[in-house]
């Protein structure tokens, strides 16, 4: 085949972080810097040079030395935001509480940091706390008698619920802020408009009828019922 072959970039996780030299910068303060341009400007304006702006007089290329490529920055910040969520010891008696328990906690902290929901689907879940949250679960399930790659299997059914309604929640809050859809008025509007095309084209009742009263649970609601539905398909299989 023609065209040049390119190396893929080494994970952060095999290499080491340099040597500690006189002035104080390190991983740990990059990532922290990091994930706070993140939170304020978004993914957008994640930069190597905003993060730099944050940390002090530091050039972009500091930055490399420490954390190799803007992917190993990436997921030193998967892997630092999952470190927030707690992580019990060892499994409880109730399986389906820890894994509900740990669900809600991991919506939690995508709540606090939405980017994170973007990178997690393009990035290797090779982070140690990454690793050690994967590891809880396999065993909580394996203990209920699943094969680890049946527990494998399910957890990532469970990871794909919290991480895509975090990733839907966050795009939907984005695109109502800019239709002007976060204002109660300008929503009710929307809404009105749409009742009116469903209702002339005569073939849709039922949509019709939920327009004009539209109604339904919150968010957090609607995401805990689809989680009993996954811990309930889950319950059948492991009898």
């Amino acid at each position: 085949m023609g065209g040049e072959e390119t190396n893929p970039v080494p994970l952060i996780w095999t290499q080491p972080p340099p040597p500690p030299r006189r002035r104080a910068l390190d991983r740990e303060k990059i990532v922290a810097a990091a994930i706070r341009v993140a939170g304020e400007a978004g993914l957008d304006g994640l930069t190597m040079k905003a993060v730099a702006a944050h940390l002090g007089p530091y050039s972009p290329m500091a930055l490399y030395r420490h954390v190799l490529s803007k992917e190993g920055l990436f997921d030193l910040m998967l892997d630092a935001a999952t470190a927030e969520i707690p992580l019990p010891g060892d499994p409880g008696e109730d399986w389906r509480a820890d894994l509900r328990t740990l669900a809600l906690e991991t919506r939690r902290m995508t709540a606090r940091h939405p980017w994170f929901a973007v990178l997690v689907h393009a990035r290797p879940p090779a982070g140690p706390h990454m690793m050690r949250r994967l590891e809880f679960m396999l065993t909580v399930l394996v203990q209920r008698g699943a094969t680890v790659g049946d527990a494998m299997t399910y957890a990532a059914l469970i990871d794909r619920h919290v991480f895509g309604s975090a990733l839907q929640e966050s795009e939907e809050a984005r695109l109502e802020r800019r239709y002007g859809l976060d204002d109660e008025v300008r929503l009710s509007a929307a809404i009105a408009t749409l009742h009116e095309l469903a209702a002339a084209d005569g073939r849709l009742p039922r949509l019709t009828n939920w327009l004009a009263h539209p109604a339904g649970p919150p968010p957090e609601e609607r995401f805990a019922i689809g989680l009993d539905f996954i811990l309930d398909g889950i319950a059948g299989r492991l009898l």
